[in-house]
């Protein structure tokens, strides 16, 4: 698979503030948090999950200390926000489907501003397993390729390590991999010297909405929009194919 990066129109994508940037970090402490207690360790070394939530924390350009700082305290935290992960399924308008990962301390809560985003614009929160059939779970990787890689090199390299496809991009490469390989891939890649724009396990869709309407998109980019500004929320998946322009400008 080569050229046209369709992870590109369905990751949205936008310029960072600092504020924005503080927010994912907070987000990334949650699971960093809920990461040494589900997996009795804060120890990345034998505790994978943390290991795998480490990387995405440094592939979005999370500072070391506040890394160990969050780990620290999550090992010493008696206290505390006993934080869940739950995952709301629904529509946005145009039919396109949508998952919203969220971690929250207050369920009810979550539920009620979950719903009320998605009824305010213009899309319906559904049941559990509305959309989900929608998307497979595989692991994401994007590379920066400043090592100016060739295609057939790219796709060499992430075979030898594990990955399951790859979509090459003369500036940014997506690479693919199963769940159960995502953290002996990501190894094998950062060991061979690549620099991740962004590693994470994603909820990928097996076909793709698109939408052509200005309209429209708008609509559904104000829905995206909304959700991942909402502070529990820790992801946001969709399958909507939106114009590259719209991506843009937000």
């Amino acid at each position: 698979m080569s050229g046209h990066n369709k992870w590109s129109t369905i990751k949205h994508k936008k310029e960072k503030t600092d504020a924005q940037r503080g927010k994912i970090f907070t987000k990334i402490g949650r699971e960093i948090a809920i990461a040494v207690r589900e997996g009795g360790s804060a120890d990345p070394n034998t505790n994978s999950k943390l290991k795998d939530v480490v990387a995405k924390a440094k592939a979005a350009n999370m500072p070391n200390e506040n890394i160990m700082r969050s780990i620290k305290k999550a090992a010493g935290e008696g206290e505390g926000a006993n934080y869940k992960e739950i995952t709301y399924e629904g529509y946005a308008p145009g039919g396109v489907a949508v998952i919203v990962e969220v971690v929250t301390d207050n369920l009810n809560r979550t539920a009620s501003e979950v719903r009320h985003i998605f009824d305010k614009c213009g899309g319906s929160l559904g049941a559990t397993g509305c959309v989900s059939w929608k998307f497979e779970r595989k692991g994401v990787i994007e590379i920066d390729n400043n090592k100016g890689l060739d295609e057939d090199e790219m796709m060499m390299l992430a075979l030898d390590a594990g990955a399951s496809d790859v979509e090459y991009g003369q500036e940014v490469s997506v690479i693919y991999t199963d769940p159960n390989d995502f953290s002996a891939v990501r190894d094998s890649l950062e060991a061979s010297g690549c620099t991740f724009l962004s590693a994470e396990r994603a909820m990928v869709p097996t076909t793709t909405v698109e939408i052509t309407d200005p309209e429209m998109a708008g609509k559904v980019q104000k829905l995206i929009d909304w959700l991942e500004d909402y502070d529990d929320t820790q992801e946001v998946f969709h399958d909507a194919d939106l114009p590259e322009e719209e991506e843009e400008d937000d």
